[in-house]
């Protein structure tokens, strides 16, 4: 999908790109009954207070309600109507009408084109956007919208460009690599689709001035040094300074440290960590 530059006629196009959705997006307006009202709540909980920080303004948006189950349809073929825009999520969806009748919403594959068929099912084909059981995917394949515990619907990879594959199996539990590089075990009855997640040019895009990040819902970030000692650990100082460990606002150190509970009982399901923390080899 082409990433378009402009010329830069005013400063903030200078370096502004924008991704061509007119090479993918056939239909603008979104399917009315699987829309449903979405609150701005600017990062405030249920007593007001800010729980996270750098949130608020940005466009109204409508929430389009996705199907990450698929598996209560299954057998039941659909066809692809259209590949949409959503402004909740960063990959593209797909509107698929099913043969009894029924619409619904599911994440768009690459590949996925208006008038393709999708199914759901153990049965189902090895082909981009069908959803099948784990243990009915060959070994090596790209998959999405991966389900945790059989039955919930899909909870991991369901960003823009993302994919995991199946490494290995056996009797039980099948070994799937996350676009982390963390190798994780899950049961044979987890559900996944086939393909890799649509709109990959999104991590080329760069936004290109302060306004559009506030069009999101972003508010502005205050660098910790451009603080002073009492808002800040990183505040205060003659001129600038360096070599202060990073820590968060709070005082806890901010890179380098595990922050995963320790025993936590889906640790029994992890491989191979991913890398983590600032520098680390692990």
């Amino acid at each position: 999908m082409p990433v378009k530059k402009y010329k830069p006629y005013t400063p903030g196009r200078r370096w502004m790109s924008v991704i061509d959705y007119s090479a993918y997006v056939t239909k603008e307006e979104p399917e009315k009954s699987l829309t449903k009202p979405k609150k701005q709540k600017a990062g405030r909980n249920n007593q007001g207070k800010i729980t996270v920080r750098h949130r608020g303004g940005g466009n109204k948006r409508k929430y389009r309600i996705i199907d990450f189950v698929r598996h209560d349809k299954v057998g039941v073929p659909g066809i692809v109507k259209s590949i949409e825009y959503d402004p909740n999520r960063t990959s593209f969806i797909a509107l698929v009408a099913y043969r009894d009748g029924e619409k619904r919403y599911i994440l768009a594959p690459e590949g996925l084109k208006v008038g393709d068929e999708v199914i759901a099912g153990p049965d189902a084909p090895i082909k981009i956007g069908n959803a099948l059981p784990l243990e009915k995917i060959p070994e090596g394949t790209p998959i999405h919208n991966l389900e945790i515990i059989p039955g919930k619907g899909g909870q991991l990879v369901r960003a823009a460009g993302t994919y995991a594959t199946i490494l290995s199996k056996d009797e039980n539990w099948i070994y799937v690599q996350l676009p982390s590089k963390e190798i994780r075990k899950f049961h044979h009855n987890c559900y996944a689709t086939v393909g890799q997640v649509s709109n990959v040019d999104h991590e080329n895009v760069t936004l290109g001035k302060a306004g559009r990040n506030r069009w999101l819902g972003r508010r502005p970030a205050v660098r910790g040094v451009a603080m002073n000692p009492v808002d800040h650990p990183h505040g205060g100082g003659e001129g600038r300074t360096k070599g202060k460990i990073p820590k968060t606002p709070w005082g806890k150190i901010a890179r380098g440290v595990k922050t995963r509970r320790k025993r936590k009982p889906s640790d029994t399901f992890i491989v191979k960590r991913r890398r983590i923390g600032y520098g680390s080899k692990e």
